[in-house]
């Protein structure tokens, strides 16, 4: 059944199916396909940029995919602990993510979790990491975001402005979620609004909002001045922008009477700033171009982008445990050589019989000098 979402202030209306097809008989959404786009055009752009922050290829990749995992899995339990009066009579529906239900903040402190473990299983700097994904987050949130217009859901509040969105299910049969939002809205809300009412749409505003954050940390990148500082400025734009957005909508997840989220927002906004500004401000009186140098600059990554540090490191290895391995051999031999010299200790009953050990022939010898003296 199509949903029929449209803009009446700007005359746009579009005829929306979720299933973008069927695959072996089951269907494929078009929330999962723009999700899907969006993470890889993400990757795509952050493998092209891994050489301008030092990094190797191959680590970076294995990092990303672990990271995804961990951010996914973030995503839900940041949901579901906000949401656990859905959950809590039926508690396997936890692990049924199919049907919805994830948070962007807790995807976000998921893969920075999921990102600082793999990053030191695989000998990947934390910070220039950070700093490498960072736009590409905010490219993938920014398409992702179009995954809500086509369920048509994370709306905002009512609103008569021009660029106002309505959706019906195609026939009238039923009622869409934000025509039954809508409805529950008091008599007196909808008559100060007037005859022509409806939702903001807040997935394009965040839409919009990250892709323009997208730029910014494009034109940013050659000019930072320390690693840390791309995700930070993402911190501080995405933020901006949540704190904002989340004010407007519909459905967010409440701690109380509180939006966890422009909560979130507030804070990690805020700090990031703090942050930027402190540290900007102690590397313009350090006066010393080492002072918080980044790693893209060090003898170590530009072993990396030769292709000869993790050689390096792995012959180090190697050489190591050739080290140990000749050790051990030799204090085998010292051990070896110290059990002969014992077995050569005098036995204490030869010695009193007159025998010296290792010459069964003393006494005869002894005997032949005397009779030789009789003579």
């Amino acid at each position: 059944m199509n949903e029929i979402i449209s803009f009446p202030g700007l005359g746009l209306e579009f005829s929306i199916d979720r299933v973008a097809f069927t695959l072996f008989g089951k269907p494929i959404y078009w929330y999962g396909v723009i999700i899907a786009v969006g993470f890889l055009l993400a990757v795509v752009y952050t493998m092209r940029r891994v050489k301008e922050f030092g990094l190797d290829s191959d680590r970076v990749i294995d990092v990303l995919l672990g990271s995804v995992v961990t951010g996914m899995i973030g995503a839900r339990i940041y949901y579901v602990v906000f949401s656990w009066d859905m959950y809590k009579n039926n508690p396997i529906d936890v692990f049924k993510i199919w049907n919805g239900g994830i948070a962007i903040y807790g995807g976000v402190i998921g893969a920075l979790l999921g990102g600082w473990l793999f990053c030191r299983l695989r000998r990947v700097k934390f910070l220039p990491m950070c700093d490498l994904c960072a736009a590409g987050l905010m490219l993938a949130q920014g398409i992702g975001r179009w995954g809500n217009f086509v369920n048509g859901e994370a709306f905002g509040s009512a609103t008569n402005l021009p660029w106002r969105m309505v959706s019906t299910y195609e026939g009238g049969a039923g009622m869409t979620k934000m025509q039954s939002y809508l409805a529950s809205l008091p008599e007196e809300t909808l008559s100060a609004l007037g005859e022509n009412v409806g939702v903001h749409p807040t997935f394009f505003y965040e839409s919009t909002w990250c892709i323009l954050g997208f730029f910014f940390l494009m034109w940013l990148t050659s000019r930072r001045r320390f690693d840390g500082e791309l995700i930070l400025a993402y911190a501080a734009w995405y933020g901006a922008e949540r704190a904002v957005v989340e004010g407007l909508r519909t459905d967010s997840l409440m701690l109380g009477n509180l939006r966890i989220s422009q909560f979130v927002a507030v804070i990690t906004c805020l700090t990031a700033l703090v942050l930027l500004f402190m540290i900007r401000s102690r590397i313009r009186r350090s006066n010393d171009p080492e002072y918080r140098k980044l790693y893209v600059h060090t003898e170590e990554a530009e072993q990396i982008r030769q292709g000869t540090f993790y050689q390096k490191k792995a012959k180090a290895g190697k050489g190591e445990g050739l080290e140990e391995k000749a050790a051990e051999e030799q204090g085998d031999k010292a051990a070896g050589a110290s059990e002969e010299a014992e077995t050569e200790v005098k036995d204490p009953s030869k010695e009193a019989a007159g025998e010296v050990p290792g010459d069964g022939n003393a006494e005869e010898a002894g005997a032949e000098d005397a009779s030789k003296t009789e003579q």
